[in-house]
């Protein structure tokens, strides 16, 4: 089973930004809008989002 990290807001995200987001890992990694927090919310998996940031760094 995968610990429950709460959510984290991106490094990144800032108050003058529209492109907050916040991350929860647990059983799946789960990404959110900082600023609608009720809002739409996607999931990927552990491999998925391993995928995706390894993309964003090359």
């Amino acid at each position: 089973m995968t610990r429950d990290t709460g959510w984290f807001k991106s490094s990144r995200s800032s108050g003058g930004s529209n492109g907050c987001v916040e991350v929860r890992i647990t059983d799946v990694v789960r990404v959110r809008d900082s600023k609608n927090v009720d809002g739409p919310r996607f999931s990927f998996t552990g491999s998925a989002w391993r995928a995706f940031v390894s993309g964003l760094r090359g």
